[in-house]
């Protein structure tokens, strides 16, 4: 069974930083494309940041220049670490793994990160 648990969300002010983890079990990691993904109130989900399996990145101009995302395949992990955070940023953020050609499609719970106004 693929799990995929986030971790790192929190309350944050506005300029501050925050890191997410995802640890995925269950999948062969370092097959998947791994990415990040928001959903704020009222908002469809969007893409955050991807990696792929060679570790190229991809990110949503909203955040160019403030998220990093990263892989760890000895430890199964992906991060985001985010910089700069403005209240624009609060949403539940869920943790995405695909395999390359799309067959498999796995998403984390999802966690909060609030970045007051």
């Amino acid at each position: 069974q693929v799990q995929l648990v986030e971790s790192g969300g929190g309350l944050v002010q506005a300029g501050g930083s925050l890191r997410l983890s995802c640890a995925a079990n269950g999948l062969t990691f370092s097959s998947y494309i791994m990415g990040w993904y928001r959903q704020a109130p009222g908002k469809q989900r969007e893409l955050v940041a991807t990696i792929t399996t060679g570790g190229i990145t991809n990110y949503a101009d909203s955040v160019k220049g403030r998220f990093t995302i990263s892989r760890d395949n000895a430890k199964n992990t992906v991060a985001l670490q985010m910089n700069s955070l403005s209240p624009e940023d609060t949403a539940v953020y869920y943790c995405n793994a695909r395999s390359v050609f799309g067959t498999y499609n796995y998403w984390g719970q999802g966690t909060q990160v609030t970045v007051p106004s």
